[in-house]
């Protein structure tokens, strides 16, 4: 069986939210240990999907590829970056954590490219673009950055085989954990939730017939 589309994107739109990124961690525990605090999660996990960065040098990503200009925005090949912060003092911890969900179609050069060209494009310095309610944070990339590989019961077995050769950390996820993931986060959330919404002027929203 192949990796569906839905399984990725079902994934990834649940590690876009802070407790959902906790799930994901408490199947590796090395790195959820990193989180600064269990009890406030929702300000100890800053979840960035499909994260853009602003570099500080030039850089070419293959002798084939076209160089990216100093202060160039690029958009990171990982699927969701976390990044760790004290709920206390309002900083950065300093660990990054860049998740790479196995695509559909994905073979194992490809996914490990991603995690290389990563690692390339943060070598000599990076700025993360927050979104606004974290704009009071230093954004100023780590030295720390981890990656954290997650596969499904789908993926072919010389994939997890090469990531577990390459010493990489990686989750296999199951049929059951993921529903349980899902399922999870699905239960706590509710529209009322989602702070955006409250700043909506609905007086202003025009009717879909006029």
């Amino acid at each position: 069986m192949a990796i569906k589309p839905i399984q990725y994107e079902t994934l990834l739109s649940v590690c876009t939210d802070h407790e959902g990124a906790l799930e994901l961690l408490k199947h590796h525990r090395p790195y959820l240990e990193a989180v600064p605090s269990m009890r406030r999660p929702d300000e100890s996990v800053i979840t960035l999907p499909l994260p853009n960065v602003r570099v500080r040098d030039g850089v070419h990503l293959n002798p084939h590829s076209q160089s990216i200009a100093p202060g160039s925005v690029v958009t990171l090949p990982c699927d969701v970056a976390l990044l760790m912060c004290d709920p206390e003092w309002k900083i950065k911890t300093g660990v990054e954590i860049f998740v790479y969900i196995h695509r559909p179609q994905e073979d194992f050069s490809d996914l490990l490219m991603r995690w290389r060209h990563t690692q390339i494009l943060v070598d000599r310095g990076y700025e993360w673009l927050l979104p606004q309610r974290y704009e009071h944070l230093l954004s100023d990339g780590t030295d720390k950055t981890l990656p954290l590989f997650v596969v499904f019961p789908e993926t072919p077995g010389h994939i997890l085989q090469g990531l577990r050769g390459a010493g990489l950390p990686t989750v296999l996820l199951s049929s059951d954990a993921e529903a349980e993931l899902v399922a999870e986060i699905s239960s706590t959330l509710d529209i009322g939730d989602i702070p955006e919404l409250d700043d909506i002027d609905t007086s202003a929203l025009e009717s879909p017939d006029e």
